[in-house]
Formats: structure tokens, sequence, C-alpha cells
């Protein structure tokens, strides 16, 4: 055995993607790369009292659920997705697992049987990519590096994108973030710094793009944020009009952390009086175009300074950091009957179902929509009854 290398058998996935083996002393090892119930040999890459962290270097005993990576550029370094070597089902499955960990854990919370992870296209789906630029190249960092690995190719990524990741040449610039629209066609570029003369097909956009989705058509600014794949904004669409519609009467509702106004717009299109929130100049400004045939009340402001109106209900999409004690408080001074949660990070998933659990609500429904497959990110609908 390698010096420094340890033979494991993880029993189960952390948030984040890695697995989870104890030392014979019971030290905790979270080994990235490895599958509950398989034997790896590990390397140890960094250590704490408590805990270490370490990768596989070699899977001994392999797990049913474990597949041979289908992607060249994995193999010369690219670590955007951690979980290729996982099949879906298995993915779906560890996916549910994690959050259902994290509400315990983090929130001290025994959650309802989360419904089934709603499953999505696993390949060609991402509409955003954020990538690094080496010499005027688009890549992405290398697994435990911040070295830039650039591709030919990229099987997650939409073919809109992957031409401009390919062919597409961005001098002096740091980082690009590549969008399109899969249902209308339309593709952004926007490089950091700003004053970077991208060189890209002439229908590449430099400020906004259009997306139909949700029944809608979008204005996306480069700035605003919005799902990375359509047919995932309709799932979670679906999930927070179905959430809503169980409310019966519609009447005030609140879209905290709105972007360009999906939430905003799904609950409108129901007959709801909404006010949407969020910080974001660019933001602001797509909900305000975007939904102005539905009277919708978008207001620009930071979220945990703002003071909320009453309202019958709440919906929050907040960043992965989660709404958090200020963005809790905010919920519950509207005093709504129910608050729709749609979050991007398990752990501050938990964080927050136990903020507002002691704010007087109970958490009635977990949904895990699988948004970004390959990798261990998972989106999750969370339901809350006051």
């Amino acid at each position: 055995m390698d010096e420094g290398a340890l033979d494991l058998v993880p029993t189960a996935v952390a948030a984040g993607g890695n697995a989870i083996a104890r030392e014979a002393g019971g030290r905790v090892v979270f080994i990235a790369g490895a599958l509950p119930g398989e034997r790896v040999r590990a390397e140890i890459l960094r250590e704490r009292s408590k805990y270490a962290t370490a990768r596989v270097v070699e899977v001994l005993e392999p797990s049913p659920d474990r597949l041979v990576p289908p992607c060249v550029e994995l193999a010369r370094g690219c670590g955007a997705c951690q979980w290729q070597h996982v099949t879906i089902a298995a993915q779906h499955r560890l996916k549910a697992e994690i959050v259902v960990d994290a509400l315990r854990r983090f929130g001290g919370v025994e959650p309802p049987v989360p419904t089934a992870t709603v499953a999505l296209a696993p390949w060609a789906y991402r509409t955003t990519v954020r990538a690094a630029v080496s010499n005027g190249r688009a890549g992405f960092r290398q697994t435990h590096s911040h070295d830039v690995v650039p591709v030919d190719s990229c099987l997650v990524a939409h073919p809109l994108i992957v031409d401009l990741i390919v062919n597409g040449r961005y001098p002096g610039a740091e980082e690009v973030v590549l969008r399109c629209g899969a249902r209308t066609g339309e593709r952004l570029a926007a490089a950091t710094p700003t004053t970077t003369a991208t060189v890209v097909p002439d229908d590449v956009l430099p400020h906004f793009f259009h997306e139909f989705a949700a029944g809608r058509m979008w204005r996306i600014s480069a700035r605003s944020f919005f799902q990375t794949r359509a047919d995932g904004v309709d799932a979670l669409a679906d999930l927070v009009g179905t959430a809503a519609d169980e409310l019966g009467t519609a009447t005030t509702a609140i879209d905290l952390y709105s972007g360009v106004g999906l939430f905003a717009g799904v609950l409108a299109d129901r007959g709801w009086s909404v006010t949407a929130v969020d910080g974001e100049r660019s933001a602001a400004a797509d909900a305000r175009a975007n939904l102005r045939d539905l009277g919708v009340t978008v207001k620009r402001a930071d979220v945990t300074k703002w003071t909320p109106p009453a309202a019958d209900l709440v919906v929050a999409d907040p960043s992965r950091a989660g709404l958090g004690r200020p963005g809790v408080d905010v919920v519950a001074a509207t005093g709504a009957r129910r608050a729709i949660v749609v979050s991007c990070d398990a752990a501050s998933l938990g964080r927050d179902a136990e903020l507002l659990r002691n704010a007087g609500y109970r958490l009635t429904s977990v949904t895990p929509v699988d948004l970004f497959p390959h990798t261990a990110h998972v989106e999750v609908v969370t339901v809350y009854d006051r």
C-alpha cells in the first residue's frame, strides 16, 4: 500500500458529493470519487483533528452503481462533473439521501419522505456555463486545482454553448459566462474583464438573450440569474404552482430573490397579486420587462433589509447561502400561511429548515429536482406551513 493511503469502505454520501467513511480510530474521512458500499484505496489530501479529506486512487471492490465515465475530458483533468462514474438511478437516490441527511444534520428536522427526485435529460442540458479562460481559450478548472483545462468537447453543455467553449476566443479574459436559450437559439457571451474583445459568431449577443419556459418568454440579461435549463424551469414552475394552488383562492403573494420574475409570473398567471423583490439591478429591470402585462409589483431591494407587507404566500429562491436568519425573518414578518423555498444547496437548506421551524413553520413536503446530472448539486423545493 502507498504510504499515506488507506483502505476504506464508505457508508454514505455527504452534501457536496464526497463519500463518508471512518478510519479504524473513528475519524471521519470524506473521499472524492468513492461510492457507498464499495472498498477503495484512498490518498489523504488534508487532515484536521476531527476529519480528513481524501481521493480515490484505486477501487478495490466496486459498487454496482459505478460505471466508466463517458467523457474524455475527465481523463485530461476536467473537474466540472464529479459524478459521471455514477449511474443516473444511483445519482437520484444519493441526492435524495443527501437532502434528508442535511435536513437532519444541519437542521435537526425529521423531514417527510421526499417525493421522487424529478429526473431531467442527463446530457447536453446546461444553457449557462461560467468558464475559466487560459490563453484566450475557454475551459474548466482541473480537479483539486485552480489550473485551467481547455476542452474540445463537453457532454453536459448545450450544443450552442459547446460551440462557444470550443471555438470562441476570449483574449485577455479571466473568465467568460456563456448562455443560450435552448428553445429560442439565442446566445450570449460576457467576458471578464468587460473590456475583453470576444471572438465569437455574429449571432452571439453581449447584453441579454431570451428563453421560453414555464409558458412565457423571458428576457435575461448577462448579470441576471436564471436557471440553467428550460426543462428545469418548467419543473420548478410546476412544483411551485401546484403548492400555491393547494392553498385555494389566490390572494397576495411575495416572490423573494425573484430574479427575472419566474415565480412571480407563475403565481400572477394563476391570479395571485404578487410583489417581486430582488437586489440585482439587471434582474429587477428584466422582471419589469417580463411581467409588465401581469400587474406584478417589482421592487429592487436587499431582501434582508426590506420590510414586507402581509401576504398569504411567500416563494423564495435564494443563492447557495440560503435565506439565513435575516431572510427567514422577512418570511415570518409577512405572516404567510405557506412558504415555498427553492434551495440549491443541501446544507443551507438544512439550516433554513431549522430557522423556519423556529419561526413557526412546519416542513410539509420535500421534492429534489435533478437540474445538474453528473454532479452532486441538487435543487430542492420544500414547502412549509405555519
